[in-house]
């Protein structure tokens, strides 16, 4: 493995259009942050804040963590991630998953974003078990109804390789709920078992993670901005902004930045 300089890798972010300009366009942006000042629990992620926040408020912290463009009469068409703040989180992200692997941390690793992010999730995930880390799961086969779509459908939590998800039966399905990591760590109380030191995740796992108190790092799109709000408020450890949308291979050279910065390799 031969990982990017930071400047090959700001490249790459920019070219796939994981950072720079990217395909989330801004109205859809703009509508989550309304939806999240409106209490909306699907774009809170199991999150609960400090304060009040406005819109202005968010849109304001969004261009300032994630790079979206903080004028407020831009309402249609493009929006941004900062590839350089990008970046810094990746940094962030790495110096803890090192001082992960050299105290030996227990690791619960999650996603929202199976077909897309499962694969970076797994290698570090992997990597952690070889520096003697344990990666914890706990409440496989909870499941929950999920309203609002057409058939009724049930998501279960199922770790595959390690890695918590929820499917429809069997197929790995895209979440923004709280409540599998809820009950993950519910059943771990229950059971008389620790907690994980660190959480590896986004969306729903992520948000709920934070909101108990675990060391968490997640990654969040431009259109998800609770998790940016979380650690801007002390409960996320860091959020890294990316389009959350690719495929699983255009991820592999930010993979490889965070796994050679954490000396995992």
């Amino acid at each position: 493995m031969t990982p990017p300089s930071r400047a090959e890798l700001v490249d790459h972010l920019v070219r796939t259009g994981i950072a720079g300009q990217v395909d989330t366009p801004r109205q859809n942006n703009l509508k989550h942050y309304r939806r999240l000042v409106q209490g909306d629990p699907y774009y809170q992620f199991g999150l609960t804040f400090s304060r009040e926040w406005t819109f202005s408020d968010v849109l304001a912290l969004m261009a300032k963590r994630c790079g979206v463009v903080a004028d407020e009469d831009y309402l249609w068409g493009i929006d941004t991630i900062d590839p350089d703040r990008t970046v810094d989180a990746l940094e962030t992200v790495a110096d803890r998953l090192a001082r992960a692997a050299r105290d030996r941390e227990r690791v619960m690793v999650a996603t929202g974003h199976p077909r897309n992010l499962g694969e970076v999730y797994r290698r570090w995930k992997d990597l952690l078990v070889e520096h003697g880390c344990e990666v914890v799961t706990a409440a496989a086969g909870y499941s929950y109804d999920v309203s609002g779509e057409y058939p009724p459908t049930r998501r279960i939590l199922v770790w595959r390789d390690g890695v918590g998800m929820v499917v429809d039966g069997t197929a790995p399905r895209h979440s923004h709920h709280p409540f599998a990591m809820r009950a993950a760590l519910s059943r771990l109380t229950e059971e008389g078992e620790p907690w994980p030191q660190l959480v590896i995740a986004d969306h729903g796992f992520a948000g709920a993670a934070g909101e108990a108190g675990v060391a968490t790092v997640g990654f969040a799109d431009s259109n998800d901005p609770a998790l940016f709000l979380g650690e801007h408020e002390g409960k996320l450890h860091a959020t890294v902004p990316l389009d959350d949308g690719y495929l699983p291979e255009d991820y592999r050279p930010l993979s490889d930045y965070v796994i050679h910065r954490a000396g995992l390799a």
